[in-house]
C-alpha cells in the first residue's frame, strides 16, 4: 500500500515531518527521493516534465480551445459523465486541478513549440533535405571481388534480372526481397552508399565498391524528393524542440552537479 503524508502534526517529530511517502514498511523521507530519482534513473524524465511546464506556464488558451482538449480527453478514455470522471480521478490519486493541467498541457505544449520554432521549419527542412529525400534501390552484397564482378557483368549485360541474382548470391536480408530496399530515407544508409545512390540515376546500376567487409552491387530504382508536408512539419517542428529540450535538461543536470559538489567543498572547509 502506498500512502504520501505531508503534515503529522506534530512539529518535534522530525522523521515524521519530512516523510512524503509510505510504501509498505518503507517510509521515503524528503532528502531520499532526489538520491532514488538519481538511482532509479528517473531524474531526466522529472527535469523534462518540469522544464515543459517552465516554458508552457505563459501560454493560453481560449474558452474554446480548453473545450475541445475536454472533449478529446472524454472520448479517449470512454468517460461518459461526472461520476466516471470521478471515479477515473479517485484510481490514479488525481484531484480536479492536476486533471486540468494535464487535459490542457499538450494543446499549450503544441502552441509553444509553433511560436518557438513554427517560423524556423521551412529553413530546417531545406537544411535536412539531402537526408529526407528517400531512395527504392536494389544491392547485392558478396565478400568475394571476383563474384561480384561477374554479377556486375551478368547484370551490365541482361543476362540475368538484378533480383534473381540477389536472391541466389546476396549474403544480407535483402536476398529475401530480390534486393529490394526502400524506400529509406537517404539518411538511414551507410553515407557512402546513401552518396553513391544520391549521385546516380534510377535504373543505373554501379560497379562493385568495398564497404567494410562487403562488396556492393547497387542499382537506384527510384528517387523520391522529401516534401514539407504537414506530417514532415510536424516532425520537424518536434526534432527542434526535442533538441532544445535536450539541451535544457543537460544544462541543468550540469549545473546541478557543479552546485553540489560546490556544497561538498564547503562543507568539508
Amino acid at each position: 500500500m502506498i500512502e504520501t503524508n505531508y503534515d503529522s502534526g506534530n512539529p518535534n517529530d522530525t522523521d515524521i515531518m519530512t516523510a512524503i511517502l509510505q510504501i509498505g514498511d518503507r517510509t521515503i523521507n524528503v532528502d531520499e527521493v532526489l538520491p532514488l530519482l538519481k538511482q532509479y534513473g528517473m531524474l531526466p524524465q522529472l527535469l523534462r516534465e518540469i522544464v515543459i511546464e517552465n516554458a508552457t506556464a505563459s501560454i493560453t488558451l481560449s474558452e474554446e480551445e480548453v473545450t475541445e482538449a475536454y472533449k478529446q480527453f472524454y472520448q479517449q478514455l470512454q468517460l461518459g459523465d461526472e461520476q466516471q470522471l470521478q471515479a477515473w480521478l479517485t484510481s490514479r490519486g488525481l484531484e480536479r486541478e492536476q486533471l486540468d493541467y494535464s487535459v490542457t498541457r499538450t494543446l499549450r505544449l503544441e502552441k509553444f513549440k509553433q511560436d518557438t520554432w513554427g517560423s524556423k521549419v521551412e529553413p530546417y527542412f531545406l537544411q535536412r533535405k539531402e537526408k529526407l529525400d528517400k531512395v527504392i534501390y536494389s544491392l547485392i552484397r558478396v565478400n568475394d571481388i571476383a563474384v561480384a564482378q561477374e554479377l556486375y557483368f551478368r547484370v551490365q549485360e541482361d543476362e540475368q534480372p538484378f533480383a534473381e541474382l540477389a536472391r541466389e548470391y546476396s549474403k544480407g536480408p535483402e536476398a529475401q526481397t530480390g534486393g529490394l530496399i526502400g524506400p529509406v530515407e537517404l539518411g538511414v544508409p551507410h553515407p557512402v552508399l546513401a552518396k553513391m545512390l544520391l549521385k546516380s540515376q534510377p535504373g543505373q546500376a554501379l560497379p562493385p565498391t568495398r564497404l567494410g567487409d562487403w562488396i556492393l552491387i547497387v542499382r537506384l530504382e527510384q528517387f523520391l524528393p522529401a516534401q514539407l508536408d504537414p506530417a514532415t512539419h510536424k516532425r520537424l517542428l518536434n526534432e527542434q524542440f526535442e533538441a532544445w529540450l535536450q539541451g535544457e535538461i543537460s544544462s541543468t543536470i550540469k549545473n546541478n552537479t557543479q552546485l553540489s559538489a560546490d556544497k561538498g567543498d564547503s562543507t568539508e572547509d
